[in-house]
């Protein structure tokens, strides 16, 4: 209560914070990067910089560890020469409220650390008094705060009295009306936010394409050394249409085959690839007719259902003709509970027993209480490999998952029912309405056939673009970014080595043009 009175009066805080003389004791911790710039202060100011590029790129961030990777970014793209702000939202956490006391105190405090690079990067508080009218809550905020609040539960629908969306509102409110602002009183050429699509940076993401800019997106995947990254659309969204348009159309040389072979080997296998920091299986393959007969499949046409987690990034604005994953999942069940003839095993994504919200298991449970003999659901807990069962199912049924692409590559038809980045490549069957979506099951189960050769080679050649090319080499995760950083230092990456190793991704986040032919 104390806190709150007094962050009502911000020369008290900034008066107290003065006096105090160190960081606020929150999560909000920029700790490593004020050590790394004192350590480091003699070998950034030894690193040549090259002649100015004349572009001046923001990066947007917001959460400490955001915002330390932001800066160190904006350090390598300063002294390939480029002119670089920092615009920050010191908030610790997403999903709390935080006392107005403690914000202006994250706020000083992420100043203060900041102000040390000033030689190199500009930084700017969007917290600043000079950005801080909330916009109305339009459509933008309030799709942002759904999708916030579906990804913190990991849910797909929820109650809008909820005090987490009512929270996102506030904050999405307050984030669009200060990065409208900024633009108004500066006008980058570029504007680089991380994510895109939940939080604040989903916010930044849709002000700036509002504002006519083509905002460049990155995130990480699984594996180290490499980096998603688009230019114009939410990185999340996984656009392969340049790739595919570019380099689609060319065979596979035989050492692609053996690359993309090996690390389908890898993930049915329940072993990493290359540089991979998790395995894609839990336990070893046991064979496809084996797993059949534990499973107590038989004869009858045998159907895949692969879910996603629900709420999970990969889903999130993926709906075509669905409202949810949850519940197409529902919809489908009940299509194959009046459909005896065929099978149904529905594989629950095992990433599920690490998340806290409710299972796709629950959705059938709703719909079915008692499963008729032939549907089946293997839970997340279930020791059964995925690609086991890929390998002896007659037809897939996907949301976005990757299971789809996978399946398709072993001559499985596939139908896709969200919007994930492999539909419409030439490979899947692409529904635009449940009349479709089941009109095309109900030919799949009369006259079940195989894909094509020519299908299954696309698929080949579709999964080697999008887990070799797609992905580009960069020198840091995020989670792991201070180990990374040891291992890959500034002046390493700016050498003729970092740059032989990851080429010109510093420049495509910087928004030089990706040529997906040369890539």
């Amino acid at each position: 209560m104390l806190k709150d009175l007094i962050g009502q009066f911000p020369s008290v805080v900034r008066f107290y914070d003065q006096i105090k003389g160190k960081p606020p004791r929150t999560r909000f911790n920029l700790q490593q990067l004020e050590e790394y710039i004192h350590q480091h202060e003699a070998e950034l100011a030894s690193i040549p910089t090259q002649p100015s590029k004349g572009k001046r790129v923001t990066i947007f961030a917001t959460l400490h560890y955001w915002i330390e990777q932001a800066a160190i970014i904006g350090l390598v793209l300063n002294k390939k020469g480029f002119d670089v702000t920092l615009a920050y939202l010191a908030y610790s956490n997403w999903e709390k409220p935080i006392s107005k006391f403690d914000l202006i105190r994250q706020d000083l405090y992420a100043g203060r650390v900041l102000a040390k690079l000033d030689p190199y990067i500009k930084s700017v508080s969007l917290l600043n008094d000079a950005y801080s009218k909330p916009l109305k809550q339009d459509e933008i905020i309030q799709l942002t705060a759904s999708y916030d609040t579906m990804y913190t539960l990991q849910v797909e629908d929820f109650d809008p009295s909820l005090a987490l969306y009512q929270l996102r509102l506030e904050r999405n409110a307050r984030a669009a009306g200060a990065i409208r602002a900024y633009f108004k009183e500066n006008h980058p050429d570029t504007v680089l936010i991380p994510n895109g699509l939940v939080t604040e940076l989903a916010v930044a993401f849709q002000v700036a394409q509002k504002a006519g800019y083509k905002p460049v997106t990155y995130e990480f995947n699984d594996q180290r050394e490499q980096i998603w990254i688009s230019q114009s659309d939410v990185v999340m969204n996984q656009n392969t249409d340049e790739l595919w348009k570019s380099r689609g159309d060319q065979p596979l040389p035989n050492e692609a085959l053996q690359e993309i072979q090996a690390f389908e080997f890898a993930r049915s296998s329940a072993q990493k690839y290359g540089k991979g920091t998790r395995n894609w299986q839990d336990v070893g393959r046991v064979g496809a007719e084996k797993q059949k007969k534990e499973l107590g499949l038989d004869e009858r046409p045998f159907v895949l259902l692969a879910t996603n987690v629900l709420g999970d990034s990969l889903t999130l604005g993926r709906n075509i003709f669905t409202q949810s994953m949850a519940e197409w999942i529902a919809q489908t069940v009940k299509f194959y509970a009046r459909h005896p003839e065929a099978q149904l095993v529905v594989r629950i994504h095992p990433g599920e027993r690490l998340m806290k919200g409710p299972s796709s298991m629950d959705v059938i449970s709703r719909e079915l209480s008692d499963l008729p003999e032939n549907i089946r659901v293997i839970g997340p807990l279930e020791k059964v490999n995925t690609y086991d069962l890929m390998e002896s199912a007659d037809l897939g049924l996907v949301y976005t998952t990757t299971v789809g692409l996978e399946m398709a590559m072993r001559g499985v038809p596939v139908i896709v029912a969200g919007k994930t980045h492999y539909r419409g490549k030439g490979f899947t069957f692409d529904p635009d309405s449940y009349e479709e979506f089941f009109a095309m099951n109900t030919r799949q189960l009369e006259k079940p056939k195989k894909l094509t050769d020519e299908q299954i080679e696309l698929a080949w050649r579709y999964s080697y673009l999008f887990f070799f090319a797609y992905p580009r080499p960069f020198p840091w995760r995020l989670m792991k970014f201070w180990e990374d950083l040891k291992e890959w230092d500034l002046t390493r990456v700016l050498s003729v080595e970092g740059e032989k190793a990851f080429g010109n991704i510093f420049d495509h986040l910087a928004g030089e043009p990706l040529d997906w032919k040369k890539l």
